[in-house]
């Protein structure tokens, strides 16, 4: 089951969620969304739901489940 919902539409590329997770679950990618920027991948073997994604994306980008 899924702990993360992640829409790469509503990123930015700020990387608050990468500097955030204290697991290091997630990384940045090579990929693009529609406006160009990277998008990030989430570990979630190494997730913990602990949230601090959540709280520090700007973008409204990552929902915990």
């Amino acid at each position: 089951m899924s702990k993360i919902k992640y829409d790469s539409s509503r990123c930015k590329g700020c990387y608050y969620c990468v500097n955030a997770c204290p697991k290091k679950a997630i990384t940045i990618t090579d990929a693009l969304n529609s406006k160009g920027y990277n998008i990030v991948a989430f570990n979630e073997d190494e997730c913990i739901s602990c949230g601090s994604c959540y709280r520090v994306c700007p973008d409204y980008a990552i929902e915990i489940l």
